[in-house]
């Protein structure tokens, strides 16, 4: 395993992040004890959750999977998501983020968490606000660095440019959507990222499955064929399309799909740890492989070219293919 620098804090951090979406709904305790295990031994010590995640039975799973050796984890989680039924448990307004933060710290049996994510960008709190609120938890000690998760390159660079003028701690962490299928973040979000030396740990590395070429086959199952969320998604022919040539392209190989895509994701210059998770410890093993993988920049180029390039942010296509 090999590791890297979180943003500018000096912190390093495995090459992959486990993340525990699944831990406590798709996975019971025992798999995802199994998982959490199978990821230490290999060396992995960045983790990833969110209060939202099986309404908090991820939160809390985690937390005592970390019992006794916490201090050697960084570990990551969100908050936005309606966390019950009041009109305020949700958003980004600073009374919400208190109080998220809070819950989560009791469910994950800590005193901090390394990193806290607004989960999503909040229309109707300024940005102004939620970093304020971001500020005052880092004062505490309850969060050591603020993180961004789903936002906009626009809107991530008013955050910084926020902070750095008005002294508070600044964004170290940002949370997009990366896979080869879904390459918008390319445009401006991993460029901003890395000129302004900010963690980047994408999601979705492998599609929601859709990369693993599973879903070439008739009834197969997964996210995919049964939340419309995913099914909305990824739901775009040439998708499908892309995933069916790039599966073939890695079987010919004798690669598994699911470990190069992983590794392609991590492979940009920007990406600090691709996000990894699973159902099962059988599944997780493929992206754990990933580290194995050599991606050399001929062989992402390569890769890349199976799918959609997407537009420049000047959309001038005329002048990004010469």
């Amino acid at each position: 395993m090999k590791y890297r620098i979180l943003g500018r804090t000096g912190v390093q951090v495995s090459q992959l992040c486990l993340g525990t979406m699944s831990f406590g709904g798709d996975a019971d305790e025992g798999e995802s004890a199994r998982m959490y295990r199978a990821c230490r031994e290999l060396g992995i010590n960045f983790l990833d959750c969110a209060d939202q995640y099986n309404k908090g039975r991820s939160e809390e799973v985690l937390g005592k999977l970390m019992r006794g050796h916490r201090d050697e984890l960084v570990v990551t989680t969100k908050c936005f998501n309606p966390s019950g039924p009041d009109i305020n448990a949700r958003g980004a307004s600073r009374r919400h983020i208190a109080c998220a933060l809070e819950a989560s710290l009791k469910r994950l049996a800590t005193d901090r968490v390394e990193v806290l994510f607004l989960h999503q960008a909040d229309p109707l709190t300024p940005i102004e606000e939620s970093m304020r609120a971001m500020e005052d938890l880092v004062r505490a000690g309850k969060v050591l660095y603020p993180g961004l998760s789903n936002h906009p390159a626009w809107l991530t660079q008013r955050a910084l440019d926020l902070q750095e003028a008005r002294g508070w701690a600044r964004l170290q962490l940002i949370q997009p959507m990366y896979n080869l299928v879904k390459r918008q973040a390319e445009v401006e979000i991993l460029p901003m990222a890395a000129a302004n030396g900010v963690g980047v740990i994408p999601y979705s590395p492998a599609g929601g499955g859709l990369l693993s070429g599973k879903y070439a086959e008739k009834g197969a199952q997964g996210r995919i064929a049964t939340s419309k969320m995913y099914t909305e998604r990824y739901g775009e022919p040439w998708m499908h399309e892309a995933a069916a040539s790039f599966a073939a392209f890695c079987r010919q190989r004798g690669w598994h799909p699911m470990s190069v895509a992983v590794a392609w994701v991590a492979a940009h210059p920007a990406v600090t740890a691709p996000i990894i998770g699973a159902r099962s410890l059988e599944q997780l093993q493929a992206s754990l492989d990933s580290v194995s993988i050599d991606m050399a920049p001929e062989l992402r180029a390569e890769i890349a070219a199976l799918s959609r390039t997407p537009p420049p942010a000047t959309d001038r296509l005329e002048e990004a293919t010469k």
